[in-house]
Formats: C-alpha cells, structure tokens, sequence
C-alpha cells in the first residue's frame, strides 16, 4: 500500500523541522560553549573564591573572621586557604582585565596567573603536610580526616592548576588571533603596493 502525496509531503516537513531545530540546538550549544571558553577565566576566578570558602563554613563551626584569626594555628587553622584563593583570584582577575590582546598573549597575565598559582600551590602543599602529618584519633583510636579537610586542600590545589591552564589556553588563543590579524594586514598592505601597479601595466597596455 503506497503513502499519499500528501503524506509524504507532511513527512518531509516533519523531518525538515527536525533537522532544522537539531541545527538550532547544535548552533546555541556551539555558542555557550565558546562563551564559556571565552569568559573561562573569569568564572573560574569567581570559583575560586567561593568554593574553599563554603567548604570551609561546611567544615568549621559558625564563627566571624576575626575569630578565625585570633585563633590561628598555622599547623590547625584552616582560614588561610580560602583566604588565599580570594587574593588569588582577585589579583588574576586584575590582571586579566586589564591586560589587552599583545599582553593576555605573552605579557603580564601568563607570568603573574603562574606566580600566583605555583606559589599558592607550595603553601597549600607544605600547610597539607603540617596538617595531615599530626593524625586525629577516632572513635576507634586509629587516624582519620575529615573528608571537608580533603575537599578543602584539593579543590584549593585543583583551582590553582586551572588558573594555569585556562591562563596558557587564553595566551594561545590571542597568539593566534594576533597572527591571523597579521597576516591580514600584510594581505591587504600587498593588495595596495600590487593594485597600482596593476593600473599602471592595463594603461600602458591600453596606450599600446
């Protein structure tokens, strides 16, 4: 039994909108995706400074900063790391804002991003070993920590990795965006030294 004319016609419009609206979904998701590139460093900058901060009121009892600071235990205190996870991202942030193409591609944003997360990675590394190197007793009597401790040191460390890659990432990007402006500039400055030439070559050919 063969379909109708119109049948096939509405099966054809069917799947012509189909494939128009999967063309649709995979041209917004293609620019979320590059919006969330683009603008990487600034949202991680923002999870850097909210994230070891909520991790550490999940992990410490209620109190303000002043406490937190009058108590401070370099060896048990845990405030520094928030702490430098917001200076951290608010100097990367800076700088990343006010730095223009030449100078996100090889200036002052790679260099000072790297300084800041190599050095917050040492600290985070050598306070873990103060940390972690006293074990607590449990219930049990044997060591344990606690998994928000973990959590802490980790995502602190992990943030600081990020800033490195996201911060080469964004370098190589405006390398190549300055190169291709490069050698559109040098096109175009052939363009103009060929074109009165070329002029020049018709008339002469045309006086012939």
């Amino acid at each position: 039994m063969g379909f109708s004319k119109e049948e096939i016609s509405k099966s054809r419009r069917f799947w012509s909108s189909l494939w128009r609206g999967i063309k649709t979904v995979f041209v917004l998701f293609t620019m979320f995706v590059s919006f969330l590139l683009v603008s990487a460093p600034i949202f991680l900058a923002v999870a850097d400074a909210l994230l070891p901060s909520a991790l550490l009121h999940r992990l410490s009892a209620p109190a303000n900063l002043s406490s937190h600071l009058t108590n401070y235990d370099f060896r048990h205190s845990l405030i520094d790391i928030p702490l430098i996870s917001i200076v951290r991202s608010a100097v990367i942030l800076c700088v990343y804002g006010l730095c223009d193409g030449p100078k996100l591609s090889r200036g002052p944003y790679l260099m000072i991003t790297m300084i800041c997360s190599v050095s917050s990675l040492i600290y985070v590394s050598l306070k873990a070993a103060f940390v972690f190197g006293e074990p607590a007793n449990g219930d049990g009597g044997g060591s344990y920590f606690k998994a928000a401790e973990v959590a802490l040191f980790l995502c602190s460390s992990v943030l600081a990795i990020g800033h490195i890659v996201v911060a080469y990432r964004t370098s190589c990007r405006e390398r190549r965006k300055l190169l291709v402006f490069k050698i559109d500039i040098e096109a175009v400055s052939a363009c103009k030294n060929v074109y009165p030439r070329y002029q020049k070559i018709l008339q002469q050919e045309r006086l012939k």
